[in-house]
This record gives C-alpha cells, structure tokens and sequence, in this order.
C-alpha cells in the first residue's frame, strides 16, 4: 500500500527527524521549506528532495503536510500559505505544537484541507537524538475526525503509541509535559548546584547524582510515583528536615523557597503512600510553611 506524500514546513529538530524517519517508512518527500535555507537544503540533500524559503512550492505538492515551526508562528505561516494557494482540497496538514489546537491551523480549512495537531510527548536535543527518541515515544492526537486514521497509521511507521486528546486539554496536557520534562531539567540543575558548595563540579555532581535518578525512575516504573517515594518526607522525619532548610538559607532564599514549595507537594505524595500520617502530614507542613519566602 503506497504511503502519501509529505511536506515539511519548519526544518528543525522535530521537522527534520519527522521527514527523515517517515521517508524510511516508505512516505514520498516532497520537499522541505525552513526560514533558512541552510537548514532545508541540510535535510533536503539527505532526502535528494526540493529545499525552499517559499514554502508553498512544496506543500502544493504534498498529501501530508506538517507545519513544525515554532509555537508563536504556526497560525501566520498557515495563513500566509493558504494565501499563496499553498494548500489544496484534501491535504491533511498537522503541526506539531503541544500547546495549541488544530485550530492553530485552521485557516486551511477555507481550502478544503484538514486540520491536526500531532504532538511527540519527547524532549529533542538534536536531529540525531529526535530521531532515536521517537520510536517508542507517545503522540497526542488532535483535529478534524477524519485526520485520526491517518494519524494513528503515522505514529504506528514511527514507532510510537499515542492517544487522541480534546483541544480545551491541550494547555494542561503540555503544562504536564513541562512539569515532567522542563522542570527535571532545573531540578538537575538546583541538585548539582548543591553540590557545587562542597566542591564537586557539575559534571561530577551529575555523574554522582545519575544512578539516583536513574534508579528512582526505574522505581517509578515498576510500581508507580506514590508507592516510590523514600526520604525524610516519606518517613516523617521532621528533623532531618529542619537540618536541610537550616543549611539552604544559607545557600540562598531563591533555593530554600523552591525545597520548601516541592517538600509542600511531597507531603500529599506521602499521605497517598500511606507511609504517614495526618498528624505527621500537619507537623512537616509547618516546617516547609516556615522556609517559604
């Protein structure tokens, strides 16, 4: 069964790993278009396909066109398409925003197209690392019915797994994803930066820290976050408490406030564990309450 063909708007991370990955899965490319054409012609000459500024030279051409710009200009690139006669009756055209709806995109349905959003629940350092990460990742599907088939068979040649979402979640569905991805991120950071105060760089800091977090992730997997949960919270140990915030307002009030706001959530955590109390829960509250600023 032929597969359709596709356009790419956006030659980025997740653009670029898209056209390369659905081109090995049999998807005709069509062509690439980026603001640079740099960065086109760096996808474009791998898949020996049109690289273009103009972007409606290709996405005319294309059965699937996905529109993986930035967030803030996905809609404007859309409209200045659809003004260039750059789409057409019965295209599919998906961007990959996890924040905002199909409607992002709507203005293609003037034409006769669909609208989707299609959304890679992954972290992309790189074109190279998109493209490992996607197989298996999840996709958040959005848009016109008649998008979904289509979409599920995408993910399906990419290796993934997805479920379908209504367009009012998508603020909250992205803010989760933040929590779980951004967030980690600046948690590693404030954990080495500690660190940092007893010496240790934060590359050392890091390679110390690494088989924790690796280690608590593989908890989280095999029996879920509440029943993975250790520590002093977990514990109800107050006093190690108090001797964690007595050395961080030395550290900084930026730094205890944030302990202080995570231990916060840790205690319903904690209380959904079982391993405390309500009596334990209200004596841990008032240290935390005591650090904020």
């Amino acid at each position: 069964m032929s597969k359709p063909k596709i356009a790419v708007v956006g030659a980025g991370k997740v653009g670029s790993a898209l056209a390369l990955l659905l081109n090995r899965q049999g998807y005709p490319v069509a062509g690439v278009a980026s603001r640079s054409i740099h960065s086109a012609r760096r996808v474009a000459e791998e898949l020996h396909v049109p690289a273009t500024v103009k972007p409606e030279e290709v996405t005319v051409s294309g059965d699937v066109v996905f529109i993986t710009t930035p967030d803030r200009v996905i809609a404007d690139v859309a409209e200045e398409i659809t003004e260039r006669g750059g789409f057409r009756s019965g295209q599919v055209i998906f961007h990959t925003s996890g924040a905002h709806s199909a409607d992002e995109v709507g203005v293609v349905r003037s034409v006769g197209a669909l609208a989707a959003s299609l959304h890679p629940l992954q972290s992309f350092a790189d074109i190279k690392m998109a493209m490992e990460n996607l197989p298996g990742s999840y996709f958040a599907l959005e848009g016109d019915s008649g998008t979904l088939p289509l979409a599920e068979q995408i993910v399906q040649d990419l290796g993934g797994k997805h479920f379908t979402i209504a367009a009012a979640d998508k603020p909250l569905y992205h803010a989760a994803a933040c929590v779980a991805s951004n967030f980690l991120v600046s948690l590693m950071h404030f954990a080495t930066e500690l660190y940092s105060h007893f010496g240790l760089s934060q590359s050392e800091s890091f390679e110390a820290l690494y088989p924790l977090i690796r280690g608590t992730i593989k908890n989280i997997s095999q029996v879920g976050p509440p029943k993975a949960l250790t520590g002093p919270i977990a514990r109800g140990d107050g006093p190690t408490l108090e001797g964690h915030l007595k050395v961080l307002r030395d550290v900084g009030e930026q730094e205890c406030d944030l302990y202080c706001r995570l231990g916060l959530y840790t205690i319903k955590v904690a209380l959904e564990k079982g391993s405390i109390n309500a009596g334990e829960a209200k004596k841990l509250d008032e240290i935390f309450r005591e650090g904020i600023l």
